[in-house]
């Protein structure tokens, strides 16, 4: 990057890291797909990478917006993400464990885009490129969406049956059937907060 960069180019620079770190994802997702063991789960990542390549689309909507040529700038943090997934993936045997390390990873990479996204959509609207951020609050809103999704499925079922699986059928420390919070905070699977 240039020390002299503007707005504009930095906004250009998100947009083609964003670019690659879905592309990098329309890859990723199947992999992930078929390395999950609830159904349930699987039909959220095949979904989500319908979902991905969309957004894709609506990257390159946003490039024709821009007057620019698609064209992605290499994604060193996806590129971890994704590894940090297939990690976990390989490291743990075909169960509901694997699932939740499945499903801390997949909320790592959402996290990840949120921020992106959400940066991208404001500088936008700076700028006055008005349907790239529209089109980005779109994706940005589906990103919140799959994240959501993905809480719900590990807090409702998957995280419950990685822990008896790894206590030998005790449900929790205190031998109490569910973990969930009552607060208004969203944890993720890992068990933090945003």
């Amino acid at each position: 990057m240039p020390k002299t960069m503007t707005m504009d180019q930095l906004f250009l620079d998100e947009i083609r890291d964003l670019y690659d770190a879905e592309k990098q994802l329309t890859k990723a997702l199947p992999k992930m797909a078929k390395a999950a063991t609830s159904e349930q789960l699987k039909k959220a990542i095949e979904t989500h990478l319908r979902e991905t390549q969309n957004q894709v689309e609506r990257l390159e909507q946003v490039f024709e917006s821009l007057e620019q040529r698609a064209s992605g700038k290499k994604c060193a943090a996806m590129a971890g993400l994704i590894k940090e997934g297939d990690e976990i993936a390989k490291s743990t045997k075909d169960s509901a464990v694997r699932d939740a390390g499945i499903i801390a990873a997949a909320q790592k990479v959402e996290h990840y885009e949120i921020s992106g996204y959400g940066s991208a959509r404001t500088f936008a609207q700076m700028l006055g490129h008005d349907e790239a951020a529209s089109l980005l609050e779109e994706t940005l809103n589906e990103e919140k969406m799959t994240d959501r999704k993905l809480n719900e499925l590990a807090e409702s079922q998957i995280n419950e049956e990685a822990i008896s699986e790894s206590t030998g059928g005790s449900t929790s420390k205190n031998g109490s059937k569910s973990r969930r919070s009552s607060g208004s905070k969203t944890r993720t699977a890992g068990g933090g907060s945003h």
